[in-house]
């Protein structure tokens, strides 16, 4: 199976070895962020630091005149990643005989929800989620198009990974967060994402529900969570919580929501995109789970992209869904590779094989900027193995 590593401009520009050293782990290719979200990253070789924060979502290369006057714009990148930073890495890692594809983070974006509050994500209670753009908003959806077609589409590029091309919730890596003292469970997470913004509202109103009334359900329905019940799991447990025709409501908007917003920033990379510019999403089979890895549709969604980035660190069995849903499509197992982040690079053979055996076509390492040499070590031996 063909491997990629997932990797930051600031792990390769200014460090002379690092196309080289990441060439050598026996990777084909690099998926090499062009727009991303905040973060605080340690950078274990790099001879200038050892710390990179990126203070806020940004793309990493120099915008074009599609954002003149436009109110909803990427931001671009601070000290830590200036000028065409994309681009320098891209140059460097091609130059080393590596594949490049851009990868590239969309509805997730705390600058974006402080700057403008409106665009963000409402929950039942009223609280805004500034790092979850509501992508039911026109204005927004139209942001995400086209910065998913200027991001994925950067010179040299054959192909790129949507992240977070759908809806965002509760769940989010927050600075000194505070959220895990009550576990939500899905059924939980789900009505916790709910989104009560004018827009949702208004789609609500359009499938029959009065927007207030579900509010007032979806309060009631947390609020033995709050108390400390367990959650009765799944969407049963949503269907149990607001009732079986609330819950179908809510699930046809938000699926319609989702569906069209990825069907039109595919569209959109497509049409601006060379020959043979391969698009997948990073992508979950169980359509109301939010985040990095948006819900879907698998026989749906691998009518639209060529193929999807699937988590499979926990075990590779969210394949299944996607390999009974198409052949020929590209599905990718995504291992973390860091073992203080909570991966097992020492167990990467055999979970690759695994994964192959479920279906998956190639493989995604998360991440080769971030690894301890001795996990580099780890994957290098495991991939000289295939």
């Amino acid at each position: 199976m063909k491997a990629s590593a997932f990797v930051y401009p600031w792990d390769v520009n200014g460090d002379p070895d690092a196309a080289r050293r990441i060439a050598a782990l026996g990777v084909e290719q690099v998926t090499l962020a062009s727009a991303y979200h905040s973060t605080r990253a340690l950078t274990p070789r790099h001879p200038r630091h050892r710390i990179v924060t990126a203070e806020h979502a940004a793309v990493l290369y120099p915008t074009d005149d599609r954002w003149a006057g436009r109110e909803l714009r990427p931001y671009a990148a601070g000290s830590w990643a200036p000028g065409d930073a994309y681009g320098e890495a891209a140059t460097a890692l091609a130059d080393a005989g590596l594949d490049v594809h851009t990868w590239v983070v969309l509805a997730h974006n705390s600058r974006l929800g402080a700057d403008h509050p409106d665009t963000s994500v409402v929950n039942a209670y009223g609280d805004r989620y500034p790092w979850a753009p509501c992508i039911a908003q026109p204005a927004t959806r139209a942001y995400l198009v086209d910065l998913a077609a200027e991001a994925a589409i950067r010179p040299g590029a054959r192909g790129t990974e949507l992240e977070s091309l759908g809806w965002y919730g509760l769940a989010h890596l927050h600075a000194h967060d505070k959220t895990g003292g009550i576990g939500l469970g899905d059924a939980g997470q789900y009505l916790m994402a709910l989104c009560f913004c004018p827009s949702c509202r208004a789609g609500y109103a359009g499938q029959g529900l009065d927007p207030e009334e579900l509010a007032v359900a979806v309060r009631a329905a947390l609020e033995p969570l709050w108390r400390g019940e367990p959650d009765h799991g799944g969407w049963a447990g949503v269907e149990k919580a607001l009732g079986d025709d609330k819950a179908a409501l809510t699930r046809a908007w938000r699926e319609e929501t989702a569906r069209t917003l990825q069907e039109e920033a595919v569209a959109a990379v497509r049409a601006a995109a060379p020959a043979g510019f391969q698009v997948l999403l990073h992508a979950d089979p169980v359509w109301y789970h939010v985040g990095a890895n948006a819900g879907v549709d698998p026989e749906h969604i691998l009518s639209v992209a060529d193929g999807v980035v699937v988590p499979c660190t926990g075990g590779a069995g969210l394949l299944t869904p996607f390999a009974e849903a198409a052949e020929g499509a590209v599905l990718a197992a995504n291992f973390v590779v860091v073992s203080g982040m909570g991966g097992t690079p020492s167990t990467l053979a055999a979970d690759a094989e695994r994964a192959a055996g479920l279906g998956a076509t190639e493989l995604r390492l998360y991440h080769a900027g971030l690894a301890s040499d001795a996990d580099l070590d780890a994957v290098r031996d495991a991939l000289t193995r295939r």
